[in-house]
């Protein structure tokens, strides 16, 4: 840290030794925080030591960035958002999204509300509103980074027990390929897409169209986060649109090292902006 009373702080959280498949979580963070470390103090914090540094009251912001799926330290988590509010702390992504940040029972409030979104049910005596499918992918709705994911038959769903469930359950879509997009408080960054469906993580750049553009912000503006980092995943079906996947809004992989330079500049200003005019407030 510089010890600059001028500079603004930042605790930055992250778990440098998360294994993700496909994917150098620790790469991505210790680029971002060297490039945030030339307008803010800076200090890396395991999410497990994040509530009571979050408390010393010594950071001007938490920024909650690779910290890995947090089912695997739910009641930690939680413990943290709740001292977050007791303390005022102000987290980006600011604590109040509603989409993953708090599971996945999202996906059944934007089937019900007929967005564009793969749909979704958690009874599996609702099965028959879903589209007919040879197979349907079954997923915990506090499930993270393909955790708990199964996929099963409808006979296979019959022996379910009926009545709404902790599980998700959707058909399996044929796709062409899967495409996300990148926010940075609301503003669109830049767009990467999966040509090959079986590589989810082997990502190219993507241009992204006017339509394009509407159906993910579409997403970022239902939802309730003002400052942060959103990602809108997204599958094209064969011959169609786009259907959401998921909404990321609480700790997104944001893959910098396949953009361009100029892209990833313009990444990193709009970052640094966020967090500096949220603090100022």
């Amino acid at each position: 840290m510089h010890n600059d009373p001028a500079q603004p702080r930042v605790l930055f959280v992250t778990d440098l030794t998360y294994q993700a498949k496909g994917r150098r979580y620790c790469d991505e963070d210790i680029y971002l925080s060297g490039r945030l470390r030339e307008d803010f103090d800076v200090a890396l914090c395991h999410p497990l030591d994040a509530a009571a540094l979050m408390e010393t009251g010594a950071f001007d912001v938490v920024l909650v960035r690779n910290s890995g799926p947090v089912i695997n330290y739910q009641a930690v988590w939680d413990d943290f958002r709740e001292r977050a509010a007791k303390c005022g702390a102000l987290v980006c992504n600011q604590l109040t999204g509603r989409a993953d940040m708090v599971g996945k029972q999202y996906l059944l409030e934007l089937t019900a509300a007929g967005y564009p979104v793969i749909p979704t049910v958690d009874d599996a005596g609702e099965v028959d509103r879903l589209p007919a499918s040879e197979t349907y992918v079954v997923k915990p709705k506090l499930g993270a980074d393909s955790i708990g994911l199964e996929f099963l038959s409808r006979q296979d769903l019959a022996e379910l027990a009926p009545g709404p469930s902790d599980l998700l359950i959707q058909p399996r879509v044929d796709f062409a390929y899967e495409v996300s997009f990148y926010f940075v408080d609301r503003a669109f960054q830049y767009a990467l897409y999966a040509p090959d469906p079986a590589r989810r993580w082997h990502l190219e750049r993507y241009a992204a169209t006017p339509d394009d553009l509407a159906f993910a912000q579409r997403f970022v503006d239902w939802n309730t986060i003002d400052h942060g980092v959103q990602r809108v995943d997204a599958c094209r079906v064969r011959g169609g649109g786009l259907l959401l996947v998921e909404l990321e809004d609480l700790n997104p992989y944001l893959s910098l090292e396949l953009v361009g330079e100029e892209v990833r500049e313009g990444f990193v200003a709009a970052l640094k902006e966020s967090l500096a005019s949220w603090q100022a407030l």
